[in-house]
């Protein structure tokens, strides 16, 4: 992520530097560094930030199309990937170990360069 993109999702959520602070359960200090570029934005910040961005589009946009059912997965793909076993439709994204073209994704920066160009992730996360 980068420090554009969390400013961002910062705004989509409509919350000021320190509000977004306290949701994520940092301090003030490293919301301005992520913002300035000063530090990395570490993998659960990310994740995080994402699910609040998603959690605020769902509620004001209504519910999107699921993952099984946009990539058209089969009984056999979706009775091994935990986004069907959990039901978490549109939020696949946010779950390691969902199985995406056909493979398990392990790790979640490469599973994100694939999410980002997903159309399930890009419709959830597209527009204002």
């Amino acid at each position: 992520m980068t420090r554009e993109e969390f400013s961002e999702m910062r705004r989509q959520i409509a919350k000021t530097q320190k509000q977004t602070a306290q949701l994520l359960g940092i301090s003030l200090k490293a919301v301005q560094s992520f913002e300035q570029g000063w530090r990395n934005i570490p993998v659960h910040i990310e994740r995080q930030l994402l699910f609040l961005v998603a959690l605020r589009k769902a509620r004001t946009q209504g519910k999107h199309p699921s993952c099984w059912d946009i990539r058209h997965c089969s009984q056999e793909t979706r009775a091994k990937c935990p986004s069907w076993e959990l039901q978490t439709e549109q939020f696949c994204w946010l779950i390691n170990g969902t199985i995406c073209h056909g493979e398990v994704q392990k790790n979640w920066q490469k599973k994100m360069v694939k999410c980002r160009k997903c159309e399930v992730f890009q419709t959830l996360f597209a527009g204002p």
